[in-house]
């Protein structure tokens, strides 16, 4: 069964009325200025009604399939909701301007929690809805990016291109600005960077995943295939507390397996105690480079949900020249709390929604090999 966005239905009247009454983030959107420049209709929500009404009237959107339109729906909905908490002034020579750097970032981050807590989407659902969040502004900046054909190529890893480009043009069409036609020339830009890179409404296509992970990391041509001579394998976890790793690691494993948790409370230092906890992390280091040189395959076990968290660890790794898997697992959200009350190590649920709050999942240009393991 196809999952719907609440108060929507498809070929009828937005209910505009049942939409601000129902989520306190689109209330506060009609008190969200925005630089007249580029926003002349006005504040936050007024754009965003008009976002939704371009994007439904389009011909392209007409003949998604009933799934995409919600997930669209959804998207233009919410691409502006961190302009809420980002929106300030800034002098820009010597004029006045109103400004929300990194919006559609921080916003990716809100929707994926208020998709997985309080309007509950299945997990590929919402990711695409998170990432066309992330990247609504990429059609109109593709073209000036360092490596436009990198851009476009890693962006369709993510999330349809198509559907990036309608919630782009919809955006430019829902506003009164001074160069919409420029604007949406950049968006033709944008299309044809994604057909001459084969990834127009499509994953752009590699022999393998060790190819596709060398492309998104070294000036390579995406059709090079690097030798794969890998001799050992590093399998890197990543889920919040509760979600069942210990139960994914016994199932599946039968290797050495290096816990953060377990150094901790071989330490007997306290989870909250962050000044003793860079001595968990340097005997996590001092036991992961044992196993690396040995070329020992393990298991790295730890919450792991930040990307920048991820890098420093995988970077380590891969230095001592492993092989690098991710193993992402997300349960619904109740299911979560359950679990996390059960276990005999409980994690607070004030700390493990603030945990929710900052969850990156794993993209492919992290590591080699992604495992999503969801429910």
């Amino acid at each position: 069964m196809n999952w719907k966005f609440p108060y929507y239905e498809i070929d009828q009247p937005i209910d505009w009325d049942s939409l601000e009454a129902q989520f306190d983030w689109f209330q506060e959107m009609k008190d969200v200025p925005q630089d007249a420049i580029w926003h002349g209709e006005g504040d936050v929500m007024t754009h965003t009604k008009m976002v939704v009404d371009a994007l439904v009237t389009l011909d392209e959107f007409k003949v998604l399939e009933e799934q995409d339109k919600h997930i669209l729906f959804a998207a233009a909905l919410m691409h502006d909701i961190e302009k809420r908490s980002t929106t300030s002034t800034e002098e820009i020579d010597g004029i006045q301007r109103i400004i929300s750097p990194r919006h559609a970032k921080k916003g990716e981050f809100t929707v994926r929690k208020l998709l997985y807590i309080t309007i509950p989407t299945p997990f590929k659902v919402r990711e695409q809805i998170c990432k066309l969040v992330r990247l609504h502004g990429l059609p109109l900046w593709a073209i000036e990016k360092s490596n436009p054909h990198k851009a476009v190529t890693e962006a369709s890893l993510e999330v349809n291109t198509q559907h990036l480009a309608m919630l782009a043009k919809a955006d430019v069409l829902g506003r009164i600005c001074h160069d919409q036609e420029g604007m949406l020339e950049r968006i033709e830009y944008f299309i044809e960077l994604c057909i001459e890179n084969e990834c127009w409404g499509k994953t752009r296509h590699f022999e393998n995943d060790f190819a596709r992970f060398f492309y998104l990391n070294k000036e390579v041509s995406p059709d090079y295939i690097p030798f794969d001579n890998f001799e050992f394998e590093v399998f890197m976890m990543s889920a919040l507390p509760g979600s069942g790793k210990d139960t994914y690691i016994a199932q599946n494993f039968d290797l050495p397996i290096l816990s953060l948790d377990d150094i901790r409370r071989e330490l007997k230092i306290d989870p909250k105690d962050k000044k003793k906890g860079g001595k968990v992390i340097q005997e996590a280091k001092e036991l992961a480079k044992k196993y690396l040189r040995e070329k020992q395959s393990f298991v790295f076990n730890a919450t792991n949900i930040t990307a920048d968290m991820r890098r420093k660890w995988s970077s380590l790794f891969m230095t001592y020249g492993a092989k690098v898997s991710i193993i992402y697992i997300e349960v619904p959200y109740k299911q979560l709390l359950k679990q996390n009350h059960d276990r005999e190590h409980k994690v607070p649920e004030v700390e493990i929604d603030k945990m929710i709050g900052k969850l990156e999942i794993p993209t492919a240009i992290e590591a080699p090999h992604i495992i999503l393991n969801v429910d």
